[in-house]
């Protein structure tokens, strides 16, 4: 199974398709209305309305919504690693890891402004891997913070992103503040945007409805969201230790951009405690750049055998977790 993921086949898409219809089957058989907790942004509350407006408030159309965009991350992640080789070759791992590790949580798979947000950090993960390249970095900065303000409109604390902008300009390029001012007025601009629109039609009431950002520390009792969080975190510093062999063989660039992966993680791990009220299923967040790491802890095993077996361990406490744990 792992070779296959390995290579990078374009035919290898067709079996992601498959296995992504395997380890989320159980999600399609037990689908869930999209997640609403108080935190969310106002275009997010407006699409959902919308989208309930024409599909009414069904649970099998927004978990598909949800997998088939994962399904596309996934691809889109695949491309972006490809193209600027933090693999030795082509490969697929990473994104049969993502599609794997969102599995662990039933709420990793509910349509929410998470998802969504996974997506826009897709632009954000392919805008910080151009920085080093650039003579100049403003545009690319301000294009990172504009799409950081995109993402605080569906889910308002990821606009801590932004701290996740500010150290990848340490890590990619030499400090000029003109390129922090920028990036600062990107994540602004969306914002200002929203805010004309609503006063130009009269509904500056809707500022009161905008979320805001407060710290909790829950105890978590839930044993699946610890189960979940300790599989994935473990694979992370695994795939982050295993990297450390080649990490002084790679280019500059390389070695930045997985610098700037691993403080991807650390960020995205602690933004669901800035929501209103916290809910494990933003730490899907995380998974996405975590699953990068993964990948390379199966990349990095040459045996196959051994490979397969850690693979299938995981895949089994997924189908567990899922089919015979209440």
């Amino acid at each position: 199974m792992i070779r296959f993921f390995r290579s990078g086949n374009p035919l290898t898409v067709l079996l992601l398709f498959i296995y992504t219809l395997f380890v989320k089957f159980y999600y399609l058989l037990n689908p869930s209305v999209y997640l609403a907790d108080g935190s969310e942004g106002l275009v997010y509350t407006a699409l959902t309305a919308w989208l309930e407006g024409l599909t009414g408030k069904s649970p099998i159309f927004f978990t598909a919504l949800a997998i088939l965009l994962q399904f596309l991350q996934a691809l889109l992640l695949t491309r972006i690693i490809n193209n600027h080789r933090l693999f030795a070759k082509d490969t697929y791992l990473p994104a049969m890891c993502f599609l794997l590790f969102t599995s662990l949580l039933e709420s990793w798979n509910v349509f929410s402004p998470a998802v969504l947000v996974n997506t826009i950090m897709l632009w954000i993960f392919s805008g910080i891997t151009d920085l080093y390249m650039r003579s100049s970095a403003r545009d690319v900065a301000f294009n990172i913070g504009f799409a950081l303000g995109i993402c605080g409109l569906f889910y308002f604390p990821a606009i801590v992103f932004v701290a996740l902008l500010f150290i990848s300009l340490l890590i990619m390029r030499a400090f000029r503040l003109a390129e922090w001012i920028i990036g600062l007025m990107g994540l602004l601009c969306p914002f200002y945007l929203l805010g004309t629109w609503l006063f130009l039609t009269n509904r500056w009431d809707a500022i009161e409805a905008l979320p805001r950002i407060s710290f909790h520390l829950p105890m978590i009792t839930n044993y699946k969201v610890w189960g979940a969080f300790v599989v994935s975190l473990l694979f992370f510093v695994t795939g982050w230790i295993m990297l450390q062999r080649t990490f002084n063989k790679m280019l500059i660039q390389g070695r930045k951009i997985w610098s700037a992966m691993a403080v991807y993680v650390l960020v995205a791990i602690f933004i669901p405690f800035f929501s209103a009220s916290f809910t494990p299923a933003y730490w899907v967040l995380a998974i996405l750049p975590l699953s990068l790491f993964a990948g390379n802890v199966f990349w990095t095993i040459t045996n196959n055998t051994f490979a397969n077996a850690l693979h299938f361990l995981v895949l089994a406490y997924v189908i567990i977790m899922q089919y015979f744990s209440h």
